[in-house]
């Protein structure tokens, strides 16, 4: 069952990142206590997810998979804890916990950020467990450095911080997202398949599809909940993003409008997949439970 895999791999890499997470030199005590605050023992883990599944299909060993799956889920943390920010979005509530302001501070808060990022990058330069060629390393180090960048994750946080009482487009909306969170969504499918010997141009271009459809049906889905779930289940704040006046695609196209469209680029991932055959059952198999999550 998908449940059973997802739960050994959310564990594989609960693990990695705890091992390394676990190397503290002569730095602040502190920040590593905020670094691991947020980075362990929470979160859907849907990136590595992503990344484990689509390994799979491709024919990737999980050694060179785990390194991928922890550089891509610092990377998501890192976004969080700042993204939770008083100067962002002020949320005091993360995964059902206090944000890492809360429970720390703003300054400790933002260096945690920080430091989670550049370790990201260092995982991903000196690992010696992932086995690829210094090419496929500055491969995946560009492919991550544009996903979390300026025409990526930060590029999507600044519209969405800019659009806040401002009546966007669905095609302005559906941009934002794809930068704020289909960006490191589309990292954590082509990262792996670039490690792949045997992966062709086509499979590249259909699995990108794939990762884009998907980030945007994550997002949607994320929009439906904040209005039909509650706070306990999601571990945040429910109706924050309604409360801030932020633009999200109820709010522009109508609930059924927006379930709608849920389901039609679910179809289109799966449909995307088909010259794979039968390596990518759990990826179609993930698509569906991101679709579907109710947190």
């Amino acid at each position: 069952m998908i449940q059973d895999k997802m739960r050994a791999q959310q564990a594989r890499v609960e693990s990695v990142l705890t091992q390394l997470l676990s190397q503290q030199g002569e730095q602040s005590a502190l920040l590593h206590q905020s670094m691991r605050y947020s980075a362990l023992d929470g979160g859907k883990r849907a990136r590595p997810l992503l990344v484990y599944a689509t390994g799979e299909a491709v024919g990737v060993a999980e050694d060179i998979l785990d390194i991928i799956a922890a550089a891509i889920e610092l990377i998501h943390v890192y976004s969080l804890i700042h993204d939770d920010l008083p100067a962002m979005d002020d949320d005091d509530l993360r995964r059902g916990k206090p944000s890492n302001h809360k429970a720390f501070d703003e300054a400790t808060a933002i260096l945690a950020g920080d430091a989670l990022q550049a370790m990201a990058f260092n995982l991903l330069a000196t690992a010696p467990q992932l086995s690829v060629t210094a090419d496929i390393r500055l491969k995946l180090i560009a492919e991550l450095s544009h996903a979390a960048g300026a025409f990526g994750m930060v590029g999507g946080q600044a519209i969405d911080l800019e659009s806040v009482n401002k009546t966007l487009g669905l095609s302005e909306l559906e941009n934002m997202h794809r930068c704020k969170t289909g960006a490191l969504i589309r990292a954590s499918v082509l990262m792996p398949a670039y490690c792949s010997a045997q992966i062709t141009d086509k499979q590249i271009n259909d699995l990108a599809h794939f990762a884009d459809c998907i980030g945007l049906a994550f997002q949607v889905q994320d929009d439906i909940l904040d209005i039909e779930s509650d706070t306990e289940t999601l571990g945040k704040p429910q109706g924050a993003d309604v409360a801030a006046n932020k633009p999200t695609y109820p709010s522009i196209i109508g609930l059924q409008a927006s379930k709608q469209k849920l389901a039609g680029l679910h179809e289109e991932a799966i449909a995307s997949l088909e010259s794979f055959g039968d390596s990518v059952q759990s990826l179609q198999e993930l698509a569906g439970f991101i679709v579907n999550r109710i947190k």
